[in-house]
């Protein structure tokens, strides 16, 4: 049984949709931290000795590992902005399904279909 093609996106541009208005709302409460923690998103994921696509393909297998939808939403976007493939992607998760056993088996096509939801043919 195939599940429809909307759930299967939910992962990535729904997760992102819902989230970014709670975001706002309580930046503006606390605008240095969301101030900072960009400063601090930007300083790691800036290219040095790794490149930025390998930088994003860590951060979303912390975010796999992490059980953290919003992250794997966020990252899944990077990773597609950033001209990971669809091969690269299966990979990484397959070294977090190595790494977290069963709970691997669930965020990562979690992340997949995150990272699918971002490619320009899913919105076509």
């Amino acid at each position: 049984m195939t599940e429809p093609k909307d759930h299967i996106h939910a992962h990535g541009r729904d997760v992102l949709a819902e989230l970014t208005p709670l975001g706002r709302e309580l930046r503006g409460y606390i605008p240095e931290v969301y101030e900072a923690f960009g400063k601090l998103s930007a300083a790691a994921q800036n290219p040095g000795a790794l490149d930025a696509k390998t930088k994003e393909l860590i951060a979303m297998a912390v975010a796999i590992a992490s059980h953290c939808d919003g992250c794997i939403a966020s990252h899944a976007r990077g990773l597609v902005t950033k001209g990971a493939s669809a091969a690269e992607v299966a990979e990484l998760i397959g070294v977090c399904i190595q790494m977290m056993g069963g709970p691997g088996t669930v965020y990562g096509p979690r992340a997949f279909a995150a990272y699918k939801s971002f490619l320009p043919e899913a919105n076509a």
